[in-house]
């Protein structure tokens, strides 16, 4: 089975069943089957075939819908792109890639560079509402490309990371089984589907589970409550900054929202644990934490039932492998931090064209996540940050997530992340960037009663805001900077 067939769960056997709220408009599943059915043919009349590849600049919308559905039916391999990105960026997608075409709207295509072969997503819609629906699919090999996703390129060039068909789908039936959705379900999805939690978790879910998914652009904090009072949400997909403003809404808001919320999730980036705790006091929830990546999908995940940890992501997803091992590969003691190494079918074909990433990613047949954790005896496991975050100071390993769990704990501190700077004598010292009206000798106080010595940030530095990724990951690059 590929994607298309999946979907066919909804498409052919909902077919009258409210399915999409789309700018002020509900759609069947029968209506979005034949929108891109329609954009199908229209892809085809232009001479894409299976193999080709077509890229996606565009914000959320029902047309990024349409054109993601008609390359899974066509065999042709979807590569969404960031709309944050500007010319340098799309270049190299475009460049690294090689598409047939490069789909976005009016408002975007000033972002495009000249050497690009660009349709505008408003005449393709045009087009295709006079073309006949293309029945069927021409995909029949699970192991087929269905996207390509590129990595935010933090070290370096981004790299695209190869999705199957088989990929989507095994992540698919994960998310809708270990999170109990059903075609009772109402998702509000914010979540922009250029990324794998949007498209990969959001869409597919809804596709799958059959329940009704109200799409907006983005997520607009000032709007963000009255869409979910209106639309009465059951399942709701969110980032930690999300989760951060969301703390601000009225306390009558929240536990209106809380009373009808069957399950919140975060992902993309570490919850603190004390959002984690202030959002169950105010919404009477506790947030589903999970650990995923763009070359993975989702890995682990808390419970649905049980135990959702503070700072956790809880036990491997069915048919996922997992071990922490050393930084030189080997095995290590129960509690002991080490790199994340995984395997299982949501593990993505490879970069690129790039055999020489590829191989480097893995080792002898698990793929090296780059992430750092533990795993307490009981198999929840644990973030500490990216192997590439690692301070050492002095001949001692520093975790910044650690620290930063800690700080967020302090009074007037709203977010913090701890990123290495040179020293001439350690290496390496943590320095901590913090947001928020807080007294900076008092965090450095309280590290002290309550860190050991190489862990004391050597400064606290205010700022106005951290630097983010479109998904809410703190850039620490550029606070290295």
């Amino acid at each position: 089975m590929t994607l298309p067939g999946l979907f066919d769960l909804s498409f052919q056997t909902r077919r009258d069943k409210p399915a999409l709220e789309w700018d002020g408009r509900t759609y069947t599943f029968g209506e979005v089957d034949e929108r891109a059915a329609r954009v199908a043919t229209l892809l085809l009349s232009k001479g894409l075939a299976k193999g080709d590849r077509v890229a996606v600049l565009l914000a959320n919308s029902i047309a990024y819908i349409d054109l993601f559905l008609a390359c899974t039916r066509l065999g042709v391999i979807f590569v969404p792109v960031n709309v944050l990105y500007r010319d340098r960026e799309i270049r190299h997608i475009a460049g690294d890639a090689e598409p047939k075409a490069l789909i976005t709207s009016a408002d975007l295509s000033p972002q495009v560079p000249d050497n690009a072969a660009v349709w505008l997503v408003e005449d393709l819609l045009q087009e295709a509402a006079a073309c006949e629906p293309k029945p069927g699919c021409d995909v029949i090999d699970g192991d087929a490309p269905a996207a390509i996703v590129y990595t935010s390129g933090t070290t370096g060039a981004s790299k695209g990371a190869v999705l199957t068909h088989n990929n989507f789908i095994a992540n698919a039936v994960n998310v809708v089984t270990c999170w109990a959705f059903s075609s009772d379900d109402r998702l509000l999805l914010t979540l922009p589907l250029f990324h794998v939690h949007g498209l990969g978790n959001g869409l597919h879910a809804w596709l799958v589970s059959g329940c009704l998914m109200r799409l907006t652009e983005r997520f607009a904090h000032e709007q963000a409550a009255r869409w979910m009072e209106e639309f009465q949400p059951t399942v709701f997909f969110g980032v930690p900054t999300m989760y951060v403003r969301m703390l601000d809404w009225p306390r009558e808001t929240a536990a209106r929202i809380g009373a009808r919320m069957r399950l919140f999730v975060s992902g993309s980036a570490p919850l603190p644990a004390q959002v984690l705790e202030d959002f169950r006091v105010l919404y009477d929830h506790t947030i589903l934490e999970r650990y995923g990546m763009s070359e993975t999908l989702m890995n682990i995940s808390n419970p649905y039932t049980g135990e959702r940890r503070a700072g956790s992501v809880g036990f491997p997803f069915p048919g996922v492998s997992v071990r922490i091992l050393d930084l030189d590969g080997n095995d290590i003691a129960e509690g002991a931090v080490g790199e994340i190494y995984m395997k299982g079918p949501n593990l993505f074909a490879g970069y690129w064209r790039r055999p020489e990433a590829t191989a480097e990613a893995h080792r002898d047949g698990w793929f090296r996540t780059g992430d750092i954790a533990t795993r307490s005896a009981d198999g929840y496991y644990t973030l500490q940050g990216r192997r590439s975050d690692l301070i050492i100071s002095g001949g001692f390993n520093i975790y910044p997530r650690e620290i930063e769990e800690f700080l967020a704990e302090q009074p007037g501190v709203v977010e913090v992340a701890v990123a290495g700077a040179p020293d001439p004598r350690r290496g390496e010292v943590p320095i901590a960037f913090v947001v928020g009206d807080c007294d900076t000798a008092a965090l450095e106080a309280a590290c002290r009663a309550h860190l050991a010595s190489f862990k004391i940030p050597r400064a606290f530095v205010r700022i106005d805001k951290l630097p983010r990724t479109a998904l809410g990951k703190v850039q620490k690059h550029l606070l290295k900077q």
